[in-house]
């Protein structure tokens, strides 16, 4: 915190308010320290006025603008930073535009969401109300996004054919989400999630009442097996018991 300015008046909340005239702000963008509280004396006399130092926050995005920048002069990245607030929601939106953004990205999004969750604490530090960072580049998010929204339909799927439960990897609180949200509606389906952070895996397995329907039979094993629907292997005779 800089810009330190020393106000006084008769009360400390007097001069609270002399400062946010002077500063044209509000109570929730500053920090002040009371130096010396007001004294009334004795009958009145040699009464002293009540001093503070007040300071104005320093602007969010101003704080993460400048952390993003010296994090990736540190890792040796050219990176363009866009960024947008949305006040009413309190979540900032921040897009990464560069050359080697697959770096940023990482393994499965790791990095890029490493990077989101230390920007956050910074933007959080010794602040009241929270602000959310939603982090992305090169529409990863989306991509991501319709990757596992595929991947639990066709677990699904395999997970009905075997009847077998089926265990997703680790996956972050988001995309355990997705999956859950993906196969709310399959009434044949059933998802929870099991383990500790940062190993808590979504399982994937039928329902009670999809378990007790019973198995669909195979025809496709019957004719590719050359049975008839005798039970007998198409081409041949029955058997003839009189032999």
């Amino acid at each position: 915190m800089s810009n330190w300015q020393e106000f006084s008046a008769k009360t400390v909340d007097e001069a609270l308010t002399e400062a946010l005239i002077k500063l044209e702000t509000t109570s929730d963008q500053i920090e002040y320290e009371v130096l010396e509280k007001e004294s009334t004396g004795l009958l009145g006399l040699f009464s002293k006025p009540a001093r503070i130092r007040v300071c104005k926050k320093e602007d969010v995005q101003d704080i993460v603008k400048d952390f993003l920048k010296r994090l990736f002069e540190n890792m040796n990245l050219n990176v363009e930073i866009d960024m947008k607030f949305d006040e009413e929601e309190k979540i900032i939106y921040i897009d990464l535009k560069g050359d080697e953004m697959g770096l940023l990205i990482g393994k499965r999004g790791q990095t890029l969401d490493s990077i989101q969750y230390l920007t956050s604490l910074v933007a959080n530090k010794n602040r009241e109300e929270y602000i959310k960072i939603k982090m992305d580049t090169e529409n990863y998010r989306e991509r991501r996004k319709v990757t596992i929204e595929n991947l639990a339909k066709n677990i699904a799927i395999k997970v009905k054919k075997t009847r077998r439960p089926a265990t997703l990897e680790p996956m972050n609180p988001y995309e355990r989400r997705l999956i859950h949200a993906a196969l709310q509606d399959d009434k044949y389906v059933e998802t929870y999630s099991e383990g500790e952070e940062p190993f808590r895996k979504v399982i994937v397995n039928v329902s009670k009442e999809y378990a007790s329907m019973p198995p669909r039979r195979n025809n496709n094993y019957r004719k590719k097996n050359g049975y008839n629907g005798n039970g007998n292997r198409g081409g041949r005779k029955p058997y003839n018991k009189s032999y």
